[in-house]
């Protein structure tokens, strides 16, 4: 029985496929929140299963993005944006940023991105968060997290200036 519907990644196309999943439910999951399709950071996060995977991906994504001397790192500038074409009443989004997470049992996800919503408006929202939809457990971030127990992504809603500030690891 397979766990993980695409891990372990073995190859840079079932990458992309999972880039591409992720792209998906997460819109579909932040619609479902509130009502609309969100503008999207431009970071995209795949959770690694297996420690393999992990190795593997880290080399491809060495591959498609730009080296970086900062040992905090957490998201990657890609060379080439990846663009995923508009689906349905899905809007066509581009990724600038990819994000390469160590296996972690508490992740069962395919992964994760960002969007991004006005701070008069986050405000509002963050204090009465929408149904699919609750503040982020952690202090040092302020975000709205977009789930849905039967969908194997997550969504993250914050103002453009968290974004930034997530874009580097988070110590806790």
């Amino acid at each position: 029985m397979k766990l993980y519907r695409f891990s372990p990644i073995t190859t840079e196309e079932g990458l992309l496929a999972a880039v591409r999943h992720v792209h998906i439910e997460c819109m579909k999951l932040c619609k479902a929140s509130f009502g609309e399709y969100l503008t999207v950071a431009g970071n995209m996060g795949i959770f690694c299963h297996y420690d393999d995977e992990y190795a593997y991906l880290t080399e491809v994504r060495k591959k498609l993005t730009e080296e970086s001397d900062n040992l905090n790192q957490k998201y990657y500038r890609l060379h080439a944006p990846i663009t995923i074409p508009a689906d349905g009443d899905i809007p066509e989004t581009t990724y600038t940023h990819l994000y390469i997470r160590q296996p972690d049992i508490y992740r069962a996800q395919v992964g994760d991105i960002d969007f991004v919503m006005e701070e008069g408006r986050y405000e509002k929202e963050k204090a009465n968060p929408p149904k699919g939809s609750r503040v982020f457990p952690r202090s040092d971030l302020d975000m709205i997290e977009l789930y849905d127990y039967d969908v194997d992504a997550l969504g993250y809603v914050s103002t453009h200036s968290m974004t930034e500030k997530v874009r580097v690891k988070q110590v806790g």
